[in-house]
Formats: C-alpha cells, sequence, structure tokens
C-alpha cells in the first residue's frame, strides 16, 4: 500500500486475476465461479479493466487474509480492476479511502471502515475520502495525522517483518514511435569526409 494510514480500514483483499495465488488461495467450492471469472477477464483490455467509470466485477476465492496490524480476517476477492503488472498485483481494499474500493465495496455488500477523517467530514461517508488528515479507530495511532500515521505503521511493521518499504513505479515500456507513427527522427551529420552519419 502507498497509504499505510489506512490499514485499520482494510476490509478485504484484491488479487489482479493474473496473479498466480488466485488458483492456489480459491476454495474447492469457488473453483468454477472463479474460473469461470477469470476466462471473461482474459477478453477485457486494460483499459476496459481499470477505467474509472466501469461497474465493478470481481468474485470471491472462499479465502481470507490476516490484517497485520489488528489480526482481524478479511476476504480475498479476485478483481479485475487490479493489474497484476503493476506493484503485486494484491491491493489491501479500503474503501472508505479509495474510490475504486469503495464502489467495489458498496456493489459487493463489504464494510466500510474509516480509518481517517478530515476536520471537515461529517459523521456519515458518501464517498472515500482520499486526503490526509487524522487517524481513527485505529488502536495505538489513533489521533496521529496520517503523514505521521505512515512512518509510524510501517516501522511498527518492519519490526515484527511483516513489512518493509519499497519504491514503485506506474511505468510502461513504450517505444518513441508512439509520437510519430512514421518513425522516430535520426539526426544525421553531413561530414566531409564520410557523407552523411547518423548522430
Amino acid at each position: 500500500t502507498t497509504r499505510a494510514d489506512t490499514l485499520y480500514g482494510a476490509t478485504y483483499l484484491v488479487l489482479a486475476p493474473e496473479h498466480p495465488l488466485v488458483t492456489k488461495l480459491t476454495k474447492d467450492q469457488h473453483l468454477n465461479s472463479v474460473g469461470k471469472y477469470l476466462e471473461e477477464t482474459k477478453k477485457k483490455s486494460e483499459i476496459e479493466r481499470t477505467g474509472l467509470t466501469k461497474e465493478k466485477t470481481g468474485i470471491f476465492t472462499g479465502a481470507y487474509a490476516v490484517n497485520p496490524v489488528n489480526n482481524e480476517k478479511i476476504p480475498i476477492w479476485v478483481a479485475d480492476y487490479v493489474i497484476g503488472w503493476y506493484g503485486t498485483g494484491a491491493v489491501m481494499a479500503v474503501p472508505a479511502h479509495d474510490k475504486r474500493d469503495y464502489e467495489f465495496a458498496q456493489k459487493f455488500k463489504l464494510p466500510i471502515k474509516v480509518a481517517v477523517k478530515s476536520k471537515q467530514e461529517g459523521s456519515l461517508l458518501k464517498q472515500a475520502f482520499v486526503g490526509d488528515g487524522v487517524l481513527v479507530d485505529s488502536g495505538e495511532f489513533t489521533s496521529f495525522k496520517s503523514e505521521d500515521a505512515r512512518e509510524e505503521i510501517v516501522e511498527k511493521l518492519a519490526a515484527k517483518k511483516l513489512a518493509h518499504r519499497k519504491t514503485n513505479y506506474k511505468l510502461h515500456d513504450w517505444v518513441l514511435s508512439r509520437q510519430r507513427y512514421w518513425g522516430t527522427p535520426i539526426p544525421m551529420i553531413n561530414c566531409a569526409k564520410c557523407g552523411y552519419k547518423p548522430v
């Protein structure tokens, strides 16, 4: 996660359909339905899968994970809005603090637990709050500011060997010719001795 300050609000875990653990974790009684979902997902483009306006789809694996900050069991789902090549392909879902997780949780009637509040926010959550604020219902970190809590929570989990810091880049390989469909211009020099040479 990029938001360790929201860990206490994680209510489910999502695996990308292409994640290698999907078939290993799926319980026997869910194998057929998960298999069908994986086949349907293969037919979709990445743009179709990640579009913010598209209806969220997913399926429960029958398995559970343990949230390391509070030891709560949370269900493991497979959803096509998570992409296998970005990060780990596994996402802790915090519906109160992520727009896509919020929509998914509403559709599948999953719990929504607020872990960070802004001073302006009322008691009813009508949409995901994605900003920094003050932690609530977050154990020993309740009343910490988001930026402080992120550091402290990661340090606590790292000391228990349950977390480590990592930098991810959201980059795709692509060729320069995408800018010019006829190809990349190649700088040339007209050398007096050897003629035209690429630089």
